[in-house]
């Protein structure tokens, strides 16, 4: 430890945090509310900046592409950074660098700057959500963990739930600039009261930084989500000599883009394993060690991937096949959004009390119920019954995210927590991108074959639509058998977690 660190813990496990604790927690859980809220205003916003910039579909929707792209290249290097830096110098650099993107992007004045701000934007927000978890569980009991890590369920389902929505009341009233200029000076205000209030927590080390981890890094995690987000552009059909010549592009990239993901990710993982023998790993793969840590992050993988393929195809379905607008759409999948993330806290404090199993086993169960019903919805399937099966849907995935959070860094040792969080992102990074490429692709091919087979636009979409949730409800099954291997590390390990 750094002779200038405010160490926040020098005896073992007290039973409840104090105020200047619970001040961090606090201020990181609202700057992540922040960020998190910026990631998903710009779907939103697409057709009005390709009327406003003169862009093309393709060139607009790169807007979004790199923001993944750059989460997916960052996360995994945070464990090395939260290892590196203080947690005051991490949550100044990422709000700075989140608030810098948001200001290059309000005043952007073409494409390539707001395409800039963008990865600018990622940049600082990949950053905020590992120091988040970092923190929590360096500084809250474990008695008391769950109810913590129920908060941030609140930040990761309700500030994604409300980006939409302000997202389009703000284009009807001010126009697509202040969708940044709005969130700018939040973003300043909590960079300010987080630089006078943020103290230090926990200990740094002094490992050299390993350039080629990083650039094996950015080419595997980089790669990977960038060829899986070119599936569904390899699936699309066409009889136009222009549509089949897109199509082929797009196969020849994502194919490239994965082989090289996957070679690049290969060679990671060796140059991990030989450097983590000396503490200078980039991302310390012995967190795997821990049978459970390993069994929750299969878990997060599974209900990533079917979470963000559904978040994918659900308004497709409601757009294309009921003939609902954009707005209808996020009124229609606002309240499951709401439940998923307000249950957070409540789910959390079962958690303490009762484990995993009373919540992950059942929650798994409801998750895969509610896939295999929108498995069967079709052309007439009332709203009402949709709404239903998505508030369903996602208080099973509450019940059960909140409890792989908690048990998974849980059954880390201290040192660990780091990097088990950057691995936690990165799993739902890539398991996300992942599910929305594969249900889109299983969702296009089957709808264009149902179309060639002299079905109806709306009917074949229809097919698509169900031949995707199909797809989501039989790989949910693995969730369901794995729910029952999940368990609550032993809290007498508070004290030598907490000790310094």
């Amino acid at each position: 430890m750094t002779a200038d660190t405010d160490t926040l813990r020098t005896v073992a496990a007290p039973t409840k945090l104090t105020p200047r604790e619970s001040r961090i927690i606090w201020l990181l859980l609202g700057a992540a509310f922040v960020v998190i809220l910026n990631e998903t205003i710009m779907n939103v916003a697409i057709p009005h900046l390709m009327i406003d910039l003169s862009i093309t579909a393709l060139a607009a929707q790169w807007l979004t592409t790199a923001f993944m792209l750059t989460m997916a290249v960052v996360i995994p290097i945070t464990g090395f950074l939260l290892q590196r830096f203080t947690t005051r110098q991490a949550f100044i650099g990422g709000m700075t660098l989140f608030s810098l993107g948001t200001m290059v992007a309000a005043f952007a004045p073409g494409f390539e700057v707001l395409l800039v701000a963008r990865v600018i934007q990622a940049s600082g927000t990949a950053i905020m959500m590992p120091l988040l978890m970092t923190t929590i569980m360096t500084l809250v009991p474990a008695r008391a963990r769950g109810r913590m890590m129920g908060m941030v369920s609140v930040v990761i389902s309700v500030a994604p739930a409300i980006g939409p929505t302000l997202s389009g009341i703000i284009l009807e009233t001010l126009g697509w600039r202040w969708m940044f200029g709005v969130v700018l000076p939040i973003a300043i205000v909590m960079l300010l009261i987080g630089a006078k209030w943020v103290t230090n927590v926990g200990e740094t080390t002094r490992a050299p930084i390993d350039v080629l981890s990083i650039i094996l890094s950015a080419l595997g995690f980089g790669g990977l989500v960038y060829g899986l987000s070119q599936i569904g552009g390899a699936s699309a059909h066409g009889t136009s000599a222009v549509a089949v010549a897109a199509a082929e592009i797009a196969t020849m990239t994502m194919w490239v883009a994965l082989s090289v993901g996957v070679v690049a990710l290969g060679l990671f993982i060796w140059r991990q394993l030989i450097l983590q023998r000396k503490d200078d790993a980039l991302l310390d793969l012995r967190v795997f060690r821990s049978k459970n840590f390993s069994i929750a992050m299969g878990q997060m993988l599974v209900l990533s991937l079917t979470f963000f393929g559904t978040l994918a195809v659900l308004p497709l379905y409601l757009q294309h096949v009921l003939g609902l607008s954009p707005l209808d759409t996020g009124l229609i999948v606002l309240p499951g959004a709401l439940i998923m993330g307000f249950t957070g806290p409540l789910i959390g404090s079962i958690y303490d009390r009762w484990g995993t199993q009373v919540l992950i086993i059942p929650g798994s169960i409801i998750a895969s119920a509610a896939l295999w019903f929108f498995s069967t919805v079709g052309e007439t399937t009332p709203v009402w019954v949709i709404v239903a099966a998505h508030v369903t849907l996602s208080l099973g995935l509450a019940m059960s995210f909140t409890p792989l959070f908690t048990a998974s860094l849980g059954s880390l040792e201290k040192r660990f927590y780091s990097y088990g969080s950057a691995i936690v992102g990165t799993v739902q990074q890539v398991a996300g991108a992942a599910g929305i490429a594969v249900f889109i692709a299983v969702m296009s091919g089957v709808t264009a074959g149902a179309i060639s087979g002299g079905a109806e636009t709306v009917a074949a979409e229809a097919a698509g639509v169900r031949a995707a949730f199909l797809l989501g409800a039989i790989i949910s099954l693995l969730s369901v058998a794995g729910s029952f291997f999940v368990r609550k590390p032993a809290d007498q390990l508070e004290g030598a977690h907490f000790a310094h």
